[in-house]
């Protein structure tokens, strides 16, 4: 795939998100500020940033039946990425994981904090 065709298709599953109002997990703030550069809605996006894992579970579910989770695609990201999917589904919350896919499979991309400046480069 080219690289104008992954930022595209990237660009279509981001507006999805947004279309649908989808909340979105992430691991810090900086994370939450590229998203929110590329126009997501800030309050529906929570950054874990020193929260304990319970607690963000519990915001989740009483509210919501789907969420992205986001975290960084490092080791560190993928064990709360696994952490956090697995105790979200176990209550019924769907994880939408597309995106995340996505950028593992056709982005060197590990930080969601660059996403913005990825598409930014790319475009």
């Amino acid at each position: 795939m080219l690289k104008k065709e992954i930022v595209n298709e990237l660009l279509d599953m981001l507006d999805r998100l947004k279309e649908e109002n989808t909340l979105i997990i992430v691991e810090g703030y900086k994370d939450k500020g590229s998203l929110q550069s590329l126009g997501f809605n800030p309050r529906r996006t929570i950054p874990l940033h020193r929260r304990a894992l319970f607690k963000v579970v519990e915001q989740v579910i009483e509210k919501e039946k789907k969420v992205a989770i986001l975290t960084d695609l490092d080791k560190a990201g993928k064990r709360l990425y696994s952490k956090l999917k697995k105790d979200l589904s176990e209550r019924g919350v769907y994880i939408d994981d597309r995106l995340r896919n996505f950028l593992f499979k056709h982005t060197r991309l590990r930080q969601i904090e660059g996403l913005s400046n990825y598409i930014e480069r790319n475009s």
